[in-house]
């Protein structure tokens, strides 16, 4: 990573960060803990948006700080350290979504369940619900891109570096995510279009 590169999540400078790695590499708790700390509320609200369920987003986030301390000594610094872990964090995501997707379809669809006496509900959802419904109906890679970028505020770079793709995929992909998200918001919204 150069020097002159600014990450605002990394308070210190490169040279402070690569000084907290070393500590971290050679079994500092308190350089751990510190990394931890730097990186674990962005870490867990991006997961938390991905998977919208605090458990699963806790382990999650747990289980990507575990891999970074396995695989800190392969940081190479071509990219920001945050960087690097929002790449590890989404591999994490993407690896525990299709386990909890493959246990799902294992379970009993309730459309095949007898109904219960409680009377259908007729009236539309409201639009919190509706969005979130939207957002998980795109596709994955729509998706985390539509997540990182309008919800958490990650730059196309930030998201190419991250997701191994071209920061012109990344603007692709949002733009295709929003206009996915407007057609099927219209009808909520009485037809209205853009």
């Amino acid at each position: 990573m150069p020097q002159n590169r600014v990450d605002p999540l990394e308070p210190r400078g490169w040279v402070e960060t690569k000084e907290l790695i070393a500590r971290v590499l050679s079994g500092d708790p308190e350089a751990e803990r510190t990394l931890y700390d730097t990186y674990v509320d962005r870490v867990y609200r991006l997961i938390y948006r991905m998977v919208g369920e605090p458990d699963r987003a806790a382990d999650y986030t747990q289980d990507t700080f575990i891999r970074t301390y396995d695989r800190l000594s392969t940081f190479r610094g071509e990219s920001a350290l945050s960087t690097w872990i929002t790449a590890i964090a989404i591999s994490v995501v993407y690896n525990g979504q299709r386990k909890v997707k493959r246990m799902r379809t294992r379970e009993v669809d309730l459309e095949h369940a007898d109904p219960v006496a409680t009377p259908e509900r007729s009236a539309d959802p409201d639009l919190k619900l509706r969005l979130a419904q939207a957002i998980d109906e795109l596709p994955e890679g729509y998706r985390t891109v539509f997540v990182m970028h309008d919800v958490e505020g990650y730059t196309h770079e930030e998201i190419g570096t991250a997701l191994g793709i071209q920061e012109g995929t990344s603007k692709a992909q949002l733009s295709r995510a929003r206009a996915k998200l407007r057609r099927h918001l219209a009808a909520f919204a009485g037809g209205w279009h853009s």
